[in-house]
């Protein structure tokens, strides 16, 4: 070795800036390539330092230690001892998060038990430091007995100092060093590198608050009983704080209806305007409100650190029905939309652990769900208080509930029979708790809430105009059973016959394949047929006298369960290369559904509950 030519490997935890800081060195200038015999990929690139040495850079994947879980950590433990096929490297740039280094310090002793020199790149240091957290840097090299260099990943000054300390090593260093056995005591270097740390660092208070709270929060007794207050306060609020807004939504819509109308004289046309895009977008957007107020909780809890902690408590229950607390964050994401929760799905480490959270991302209750049940809910559940709670919270909350327990029954099944496999233990950094950046908190919320409203002016504005067509032709209105709307539900309803559907339910149950809050607007197209004069109130009323309690809660159960989202199919597709799992996840859905709602509808019909509310 000659140091003209140095191979050096890259090693870090995830989400320590590693690759960012090989992407400011090499100039973004990699050649990916994948390890023999497997899909993990290795990107490698090269730079030179002032003192004429080239250096060939090897980012590996991200590694909490030596101790190796997944595919993807095991083949970089491997390509650090020379296992691979390839010669180990020269030497070692361990990338520590500096305001995390407490939880990476055991990762640089192991490392360094290797025998293989090792620089140690303190990155991030300045968000550590505006935050508080204060690194004696030469002391901490001098416990260390390897050089430790302050990073800034993003900024070339940043990284000019480590490219100094990189000359002076490979300087030092001893030909042709050999990997040693790693050290196998990892209690022993976890108390050596708690000692380091609490002679090296000195943490605001905030730091010290997260571990007292961490206590309180991560106890599996209090923290559960934590995290199910929190959850019930979410979803109370969903309707408790929800109703100015709405009503002011309504009265507006309403206004738009009644200004409109005379101005248009063409009966058709009228109809495509006033019932269809106006009446059908309003009867959706008339439901802002709570998915504003539910993403303002998740982004919230998000930014706050307590979603990690959330994954943590779910672990132990999550290794119950063969999954880890990992999979918790895709199933919590799927509660604001299913799509970005089979997304998230990637960062799970075991094929079939991702697999099986992928196909029971559905059954979380996604916002799509929302307007259709609080539409039900608002007209069948009584405005009444039980105990301190609004009875209609208590009944939201035991729909999202009944997902949540259907999600970990069919993972518990499919763990044992399609997906069976070992299960990958939990490992994640805890952020420490914070009030979010204002300025992001509210621009997300801002986000969330345009696509929801951009989603009702364009998916759903094109399947409620498509209904209204479906439903106004060919008999010009005269009634839904003369319209094609009608005749396509007329062949498919002796199959919803046990469920206690009537012909508006399965009509309704069509442009909810394309978006399920679609269903919304469809009843309140099918119900303005003839001489109605549709708005939300009158929509109640109208469901009021031709549904029943049985029948409400029978299409409340179905919407538990049922795929009514194209958009989600397509992305288990995509996700999972595979017609065989997409397959599979609508036809178990479907049967779940079906199942569900037959069973609602009967017990609630001999408990008295199928009679219409009202009179027609």
């Amino acid at each position: 070795m000659t140091t003209a030519s140095l191979r050096l490997a890259l090693v870090g935890a995830p989400n320590s800036g590693k690759t960012t800081l090989f992407n400011g060195l090499t100039g973004g200038l990699a050649k990916t390539a994948n390890y023999a015999g497997t899909t993990v990929e290795t990107r490698s690139g090269r730079f030179e330092t002032p003192g004429g040495a080239t250096v060939t850079l090897v980012d590996l994947p991200g590694i909490y230690g030596l101790e190796a879980r997944s595919l993807d950590e095991r083949v970089a433990v491997e390509a650090i001892q020379g296992k691979r096929g390839d010669p180990p490297p020269d030497a070692l740039i361990l990338v520590a998060d500096a305001a995390n280094l407490r939880t990476h310090l055991h990762t640089v002793l192991q490392m360094k038990s290797l025998g293989l020199p090792v620089i140690v790149a303190l990155n991030m240091i300045d968000l550590a430091e505006r935050d508080g957290v204060k690194i004696d840097v030469a002391r901490l090299a001098s416990l260390l007995g390897v050089p430790v260099v302050p990073t800034r990943a993003t900024r070339k000054a940043g990284r000019e100092q480590l490219i100094a300390a990189i000359d002076d090593t490979l300087k030092a260093m001893p030909p042709g060093a050999l990997v040693a056995e790693p050290a196998h005591d990892l209690r022993a270097l976890q108390r050596e590198a708690r000692r380091i740390a609490s002679e090296t660092m000195t943490e605001p208070a905030m730091n010290r608050f997260t571990r007292a709270a961490d206590a309180i929060l991560l106890n599996p007794v209090s923290g559960v009983l934590i995290l199910i207050a929190v959850l019930f306060v979410v979803f109370q609020a969903v309707f408790a704080w929800s109703e100015p807004g709405i009503t002011a939504i309504e009265s507006g819509v309403a206004w738009l209806q009644q200004t409109v109308e005379p101005l248009i004289t063409n009966e058709i046309l009228k109809g495509l305007v006033v019932d269809a895009a106006i009446n059908g977008v309003g009867s959706v957007i008339v439901f802002l409100p709570q998915i504003v107020i539910l993403f303002a909780f998740i982004l919230f809890l998000e930014a706050s650190g307590y979603m990690a902690r959330a994954a943590f408590l779910m672990d132990e229950l999550m290794l119950r029905v063969g999954l880890n607390g990992r999979a918790f964050i895709p199933l919590l994401s799927s509660f604001a939309c299913a799509i970005p929760g089979i997304m998230a799905a990637r960062t799970i480490e075991e094929e079939r652990d991702r697999i099986t959270t992928i196909m029971v991302a559905p059954l979380m209750t996604c916002s799509a769900r929302l307007p259709v049940y609080t539409l039900l809910i608002g007209v069948f559940i009584p405005q009444v208080s039980v105990g301190p709670f609004n009875l209609q919270g208590l009944v939201l909350f035991a729909l999202y509930i009944l997902g949540v327990v259907s999600a970990v029954a069919v993972a518990f099944i499919l763990k044992r029979t399609a997906t069976r496999g070992p299960t990958q233990p939990l490992i994640m950094e805890l952020p420490t708790y914070k009030l979010p950046v204002w300025r992001d908190y509210f621009l997300g919320l801002a986000d969330k809430a345009w696509a929801f409203v951009k989603r009702a002016g364009t998916i759903i504005f094109a399947t409620t105009v498509g209904l209204w067509v479906l439903a106004y032709f060919p008999n010009n209105g005269a009634g839904i059973e003369g319209s094609y709307a009608g005749m396509i539900g007329q062949v498919i309803q002796p199959l919803f016959i046990p469920l206690g559907f009537n012909l508006a339910m399965v009509v309704a149950l069509i442009p909810g394949m394309a978006a399920r809050e679609a269903a919304v607007s469809s009843l309140g197209l099918i119900y303005a047929l003839g001489e109605v004069d549709e708005t939300s109130s009158e929509l109640q009323h109208l469901l009021a006298a031709d549904w029943s309690i049985a029948m409400a809660l029978a299409f409340l159960a179905w919407y538990v369960y049922a795929p009514q989202c194209f958009a989600t199919l397509a992305t288990v597709r995509r996700e999972t290369n595979s017609w065989k799992w997409t397959g599979f996840m609508f036809v178990y859905l479907v049967l779940l559904a079906y199942i569900a709602a037959t069973l609602t509808f009967q017990i609630a019909s001999l408990a008295g509950l199928g009679a219409p509310t009202a009179a027609s």
